[in-house]
């Protein structure tokens, strides 16, 4: 049929990667964390969705990091594995399904070493973070000193065996 607008190998094939076709299974092994910070806004647990089931679909281990910067930096059951039934029936859901919260403590060189710790512990190696302006400065931040806080977790023998550096925000 000329001009048919989808093709069957849409259901196939996800585009993303500037353009490049992502396979299913393509990034096995590896493990995304997604965390939304900030005030609440629309859209947020569709774009949570997204992550999870993209990572899924990517072959990814996929964790909710609940409660945002504060549940990095708690750790323990903030952070939970997510599964595909996970964010079903969330699109039309107001706020977020896995919760925001201020946090002072990752405002401080401490509290990052913390949250490093606590990704490093569940073997995260990609951290989403979901939110405004405010939040996309700390994960800046905390990608840019990155290698410093694996060293300094090596340092105070809290990191035994070698981690990867390739920490992805």
């Amino acid at each position: 049929m000329e001009g048919r607008r989808f093709e069957r190998r849409a259901t196939e094939w996800t585009p993303g990667m500037e353009g490049k076709y992502v396979a299913r299974g393509q990034f096995t092994g590896e493990c995304i964390a997604v965390l939304t910070s900030g005030g609440d806004a629309q859209g947020m647990n569709a774009a949570v969705r997204a992550v999870v089931r993209m990572g899924i679909y990517c072959g990814c281990r996929v964790f909710f990091i609940r409660e945002g910067y504060q549940g990095l930096v708690d750790g323990g059951n903030n952070i939970q594995e997510a599964s595909w039934a996970d964010v079903s029936g969330i699109l039309q859901l107001g706020g977020t399904k896995i919760g925001s919260a201020r946090c002072m403590d990752f405002r401080e060189r401490c509290g990052r070493l913390k949250a490093a710790e606590n990704l490093v512990k569940n073997q995260i190696t990609n951290l989403v973070v979901i939110g405004g302006d405010g939040s996309l400065t700390g994960a800046n931040l905390f990608r840019a000193e990155w290698s410093n806080l694996l060293e300094e977790l090596v340092t105070l023998v809290k990191l035994v065996q070698k981690m990867p550096n390739n920490f992805i925000a």
